[in-house]
């Protein structure tokens, strides 16, 4: 199985920290967003590469960030230089499975936000499914419901919609942006893009791959930590602990 890390942002909202420095390397605690992700993931055993999706801004202090882990690590600039140039997500998504020829499951990542649970949990969930997966969240705020993924779901996690920035959300149940796809449904993801699934949103794809085929969302058993702005990296230096 494959990661790929979605970190060709610009953060923007974290002007200074970020104007010249990836989010996804700040640190939280003592270890950087991307330690903690990989560490955790890695501790599983299931997957035998990760890929860090760049922009050419900032792909060498990935790099130099990747020739420190003891794990498989594979930067890839996406060529974009600026917020208004990105390809966005799902491109980006495109574009490293091209470069690498990946042949694989994959498990799709944003490479800025912190859980404190095990994304483990996750990965068995969707190989116990013998599908595409996404996780699900209870999200009271109808203002931040607005600003994700939202999803519809039956008695057995199979997704019946899923929305991206919904004007009048269904349910209360946001996406956040953690994904695994099969083998199968990774070679759809062109075709997705053809077919005029959103690019900019990570989860524009599955919105359309459940109109094709099933995927289930899993609830998630924690907290995510999204670093959006100085005021949230701020709060999340003083309130994060780490892994339950």
């Amino acid at each position: 199985m494959k990661c790929l890390i979605l970190a060709a942002g610009y953060a923007t909202r974290l002007y200074p920290l970020t104007e010249n420095f990836p989010k996804p390397l700040l640190k939280v605690q003592d270890k950087t967003i991307l330690d903690w992700l990989v560490d955790d993931i890695d501790s599983l055993g299931l997957v035998d590469e990760y890929v860090v999706i760049s922009n050419h801004k900032f792909a060498e202090h990935f790099s130099a960030w990747a020739a420190e882990k003891t794990q498989k690590v594979t930067v890839v600039d996406d060529g974009t230089s600026s917020n208004e140039t990105r390809l966005g997500a799902v491109r980006d998504i495109q574009f490293a499975i091209d470069k690498l020829s990946l042949d694989d499951d994959i498990l799709v990542i944003a490479g800025d936000n912190l859980l404190d649970f095990s994304l483990t949990a996750f990965i068995k969930y969707a190989k116990n499914k013998g599908a595409s997966c996404i996780m699900r969240y209870f999200e009271p705020s109808m203002e931040k419901l607005q600003k994700c993924g939202v999803a519809e779901v039956d008695g057995t996690d199979k997704i019946l919609r899923l929305t991206e920035k919904p004007q009048e959300p269904q349910s209360n149940w946001a996406c956040p942006p953690f994904y695994y796809y099969t083998k199968a449904d990774a070679k759809l993801v062109k075709k997705g893009i053809e077919a005029g699934c959103g690019v900019d949103a990570p989860g524009s794809y599955i919105a359309w791959l459940c109109t094709q085929t099933t995927v289930y969302a899993m609830e998630m058993p924690g907290k995510r930590y999204d670093i959006g702005n100085l005021a949230s990296y701020e709060k999340v230096q003083k309130e994060y602990k780490g892994i339950c």
